[in-house]
Parts: C-alpha cells; sequence; structure tokens
C-alpha cells in the first residue's frame, strides 16, 4: 500500500507547488523509493487542451494521449516516470463521471451531492494503482481557500482519515512576505493559511515556506509554534537560479528528511544525489553559449513553451554549453524582413500552434534558415510551416498552405498541403475525426510508432530506425506531394508505420534542418537530453564556432 503526501499551497497561486512536488519524488528516488506523481485541479474543464496557452501554459500530453497540466511536465523531467491519464484529474472530470454515472442510472435513484458523491469520485481517482509504488504523491492546483477547491480538500480530509494511521501526509507551500518599509519577513499570512487549512480538518505536517530573504530561526520558531508543526518540519525555500538546482536545494534544507520523519521512517535509506550533482555540474560549468531563437506565436507567456525551454536547456546539458533562448514573436515577420532579428543566432526552433495568425512569419523565419543554413527545428505547425516555404520557393505551389487556415477564415484560398487528418491507425484500430467534431481529446494524441528512413540524419540521430514519440495535432502534411518535394531536396526521412502519415522530413545539403509532426520536447529530461535537441544544440554550436 502505497504512503500518499498531499501537496497543498496557501497565500498565493504559483508558489511552486508542482517543481517542490517533482523535487521531492526525485529526494524519494534518491532514497531508493518508487515513486508517482499526480495532479489534482479545481478548474471545471474536463482537461487543459481546449484552454489558450496564454489562460494556462503549456498543454502537456501523456504516452497514453492525455492532456494535462504543465506540472505533469515537471514530474517527468525529474523523475523519469512516465505520466498516465490517471495521474491528472480536473473538477471538470469529476462531475463529468458522477453526472454520467447519474444518467445511467447507476445511483439507483439516489439525489446525488457533493458528500458523498463527487468526494468518493475523487477518491476513486486517489487510489488508482495504490499497489504500485511506495508513494503516491498528489499536489492540489489553486491555495487553500478558493471555492472550487472545497471538494478536493474534503476528499481528501476523509482519504486520511479512512487509511491507517501514518499512511498520508499533508505538506503545505506558504508565502513569507518581505516589508521593506519595516525590514520585516510576515509571519501572518502563513498562521491564516495554516488556521484556514485546520478550519477544514487538515493539518500540515510538513511546511514549507517560500521568501525571497534568508528566514531568521526565530521566524522558523515562530511558525512551528502558531502553526502547530515541528520546527524541523518547516523547511525554507528560496529563489534558485535553476529550477534544477531545487532537489540538492530541498535536500539541504531538510524536505525529504522531514517527510520520511513524518512518516515515522527511521532510520531512512541515504540519499545517492549524484545524478543532480552532475546535472547541476553541467549547468553551473559550460564551455560555450549558443544563441537560439524560438519563433512562435505565444511569446508573451513563456510557459506557453515550457517543455521547448527546458528541453533546449537539457541539449545545452549534453554538450556542456549554455542556451540562450530568445522568444521573437511570428507576426513581426509578416511586417518586416526576417534578416536583422535572425542573422545573429546560431539556431532557429519554429514550435507548435494553432490557427493562422503569425503562420507567415514562422514560413519566412524557415526560408531565412533553409537558404542561410542556420541550423532549424520545425516541431508540429513548425514541420508544417517547413513544408509550406519548401512547396511555395522549391515546389512551384506558389498559394500553398493549410486546410487549418481556410477553415479559420471560412472560405478556400490554399491549395491543401498540410490537410484535417481524417483518419488514422491506433494500436489495431482506425480513429476517424470530422473537421467539425468537438474540440476536446480529438486529436491525435499520445505516442505512435514512426519508421525512420536508414541513413538518414534522423535515423543517426536517434541510433534507430524505429521511434515512438507523442503527437497532439489534427492536421498533417498530405503525403500526396512527398514524390514532388523530394524532387526539390526534401527528404520524407519518418513515417508512419503504414507509409500515409509524415513524421519527419530535412533538407539535403542543409547543416541541420529538421521539421518534426510529433513534440519530442515532452520526452526530454535533464539527466536525458532528448536526442533531437542534444544534436540541434551541437550543431547550433558547430555554426558559432563557424561566426
Amino acid at each position: 500500500m502505497a504512503r500518499y503526501i498531499f501537496i497543498t499551497g496557501g497565500v498565493v497561486s504559483s508558489l511552486g507547488k508542482g517543481l517542490a512536488s517533482a523535487a521531492l519524488g526525485a529526494l524519494l528516488q534518491a532514497r531508493g523509493y518508487t515513486v508517482r506523481l499526480r495532479k489534482l485541479d479545481p478548474y471545471l474543464n474536463v482537461d487543459p487542451g481546449t484552454m489558450s496557452p496564454f489562460e494556462h501554459g503549456e498543454v502537456f500530453v501523456t504516452d497514453d494521449g492525455a492532456e494535462t497540466d504543465l506540472d505533469l511536465g515537471h514530474y517527468e523531467r525529474f523523475t523519469g516516470v512516465h505520466a498516465r491519464q490517471t495521474d491528472s484529474i480536473s473538477s471538470g472530470r469529476i462531475y463529468s463521471n458522477v453526472l454520467e454515472k447519474e444518467r445511467r442510472g447507476d445511483y439507483l435513484g439516489k439525489t446525488i451531492q457533493v458528500i458523498p458523491h463527487v468526494t468518493n469520485e475523487i477518491k476513486d481517482f486517489l487510489r488508482v494503482g495504490d499497489e504500485e509504488v511506495d508513494f503516491m504523491l498528489c499536489e492540489i492546483g489553486g491555495t487553500v481557500g478558493d471555492i472550487e477547491g472545497l471538494p478536493f480538500f474534503e476528499s481528501i480530509r476523509q482519504f486520511i482519515h479512512e487509511r491507517p494511521r501514518g499512511q498520508s501526509i499533508l505538506m503545505h507551500l506558504t508565502l513569507l512576505p518581505y516589508l521593506a518599509a519595516s525590514g520585516e519577513l510576515k509571519t501572518k499570512p502563513t498562521q491564516h493559511s495554516v488556521k484556514e487549512l485546520q478550519s477544514i480538518g487538515l493539518a500540515p505536517d510538513v511546511l514549507v515556506c517560500r521568501s525571497e530573504h534568508p528566514i531568521p530561526e526565530r521566524e522558523l520558531e515562530k511558525i512551528a509554534l502558531f502553526c502547530n508543526v515541528r520546527k524541523d518540519h518547516v523547511v525554507p525555500a528560496y529563489d534558485l537560479k535553476t529550477i534544477y538546482e531545487a532537489p540538492l536545494a530541498y535536500h539541504r534544507a531538510g524536505l525529504d528528511q522531514a517527510v520520511l520523519d513524518a512518516f515515522g521512517i527511521t532510520p531512512a535509506p541515504k540519499p545517492n544525489l549524484s545524478r543532480w550533482e552532475d546535472v547541476m555540474d553541467r549547468i553551473s560549468h559550460p564551455e560555450g553559449e549558443v544563441r537560439v531563437a524560438i519563433v512562435g506565436k505565444y511569446t508573451q507567456l513563456e510557459d506557453a513553451y515550457k517543455s521547448i525551454a527546458e528541453a533546449l536547456t537539457h541539449g545545452g546539458m549534453a554538450n556542456r554549453t549554455k542556451v540562450r533562448a530568445e522568444w521573437i514573436d511570428a507576426e513581426i515577420f509578416e511586417r518586416e524582413d526576417p534578416a536583422p532579428y535572425l542573422q545573429n543566432f546560431n539556431a532557429i526552433l519554429v514550435p507548435g500552434g494553432f490557427g493562422e495568425r503569425g503562420t507567415e512569419g514562422k514560413i519566412k523565419a524557415a526560408t531565412f534558415a533553409r537558404e542561410k543554413k542556420i541550423p532549424y527545428l520545425g516541431i508540429c505547425l513548425g514541420m508544417q510551416m517547413a513544408v509550406i516555404e519548401a512547396a511555395r520557393n522549391l515546389g512551384g505551389v506558389a498559394n500553398a498552405g493549410s486546410e487549418e487556415f481556410d477553415h479559420e477564415a471560412g472560405e478556400k484560398r490554399f491549395t491543401p498541403v498540410v490537410y484535417h487528418l481524417k483518419e488514422w491507425v491506433q494500436g489495431n484500430h482506425t480513429v476517424r475525426r470530422k473537421a467539425d467534431d468537438a474540440k476536446g481529446g480529438t486529436m491525435r494524441l499520445g505516442a505512435y510508432t514512426a519508421n525512420l528512413k536508414a541513413g538518414s540524419r534522423v535515423a543517426q540521430i536517434y541510433g534507430s530506425t524505429v521511434i515512438e514519440e507523442r503527437h497532439r495535432h489534427r492536421y498533417e502534411v498530405d503525403a500526396k506531394y512527398i514524390e514532388g518535394l523530394e524532387k526539390c531536396g526534401l527528404i520524407f526521412s519518418g513515417m508512419s508505420p503504414d507509409g500515409r502519415l509524415p513524421e519527419i522530413v530535412e533538407i539535403k545539403d542543409h547543416p541541420w534542418f529538421i521539421g518534426v509532426q510529433f513534440h519530442p520536447e515532452l520526452k526530454s529530461k535533464p539527466f536525458a537530453p532528448h536526442p533531437l535537441f542534444a544534436d540541434f544544440i551541437r550543431a547550433a554550436k558547430e555554426a558559432e564556432r563557424l561566426v
């Protein structure tokens, strides 16, 4: 039976609960335990798949096709444990499940209420995989006191009460604000946050206190006294230069020891932190620097491309190189020449996205990278833009475009080199979709196999001719253009096993130009950089040496 750690937050949002959860998971692994991390989000969306990146940041995708919160990306990057559909739940999903059961008559005519029906549904979710790991870490989104979070907190209260004593603990993150006028750190918001938890029947076993300033010993004692927590279970958490310092920093602060003490695990196994010491050594002692331009459409919010930013950092670590990623709004290139903006970069990355806005700018970025022999990585829409660019400028299809943009505009303007994907093979069955289907969860989602052309650049990079990568798209390059585009210098070096769906393109006689329909950034980790990103940064490093 797994031990459960519930992670909650108070005072303000965006304190770093996801990062603290991921770091704690990594520290428990370092002590020889197995872990799984979960996210419970109080919003009413069934999942974040239909949310704008400006609303919620990146949508992370699991192997089994779940669209989840970006915190699951942190969990995977820090622990290497692949997330599953059962590791992410929202109020929307919970209520949807309850209402489906009510419509089927599963409740036998009962009056459906938050307690016990909604809370039971949440508890059933928590129990999935109970026997698989030593520790189950469950992060609750939002802050204590939010109305929408109350069913989750009540479920946790019941869950802890129903399990054997000592099998579950609560870890609470709070903020200690600093008042410059008085030169003081204030503990009162933390006290009120804990009081709010206690009012709903929950008491923290471990307190993690975020602060921009050192927390004096007397303040730690005060927090312990007024929050009814042991002083050595009050863990300070300061700002870090890099998120990958978190496991070592939290270990120095005593977080993992406090958690194990709260469970009564003594003596605790000694941690082996060599993996994270190596990670920090690579970040702290780079042997060079490259500049990478990310030409996208959600550049105002860096969280929209969170996994890409981290995968670039991992690629840099693989090459002991500092990666300076800079965000450029693709719409600028629809009005101005991209050359002054891009000429001083060592590589260009065009990420995924939805809709027509900014796409002509992305096409110009692909043109610049192709003509100037600058390393280029196109991901999802970035691959499609590279193919459209080649069709227009090399293949003679002057009005090449995507069916997506015609659907959005409500009129036919382009020759659809990229079309709406109506069917594909998933496992041993065929999935069929129509353009007017509901949006949520209807894309080609999750892990799919691709076959690589022997001798191609990507086959060399992967060291294999069969790969499996995660997808999230509903538009696809039309295979009927392959023959014509290959005559122009493109190589379709990766295809779906049935040979119908292009997965990877590259360009002959170019130092490094690759477009992929999938999202390689989702599988990259600091201790296991994705091979495409590692080689992309290697190529950028070569380009930097040639300047």
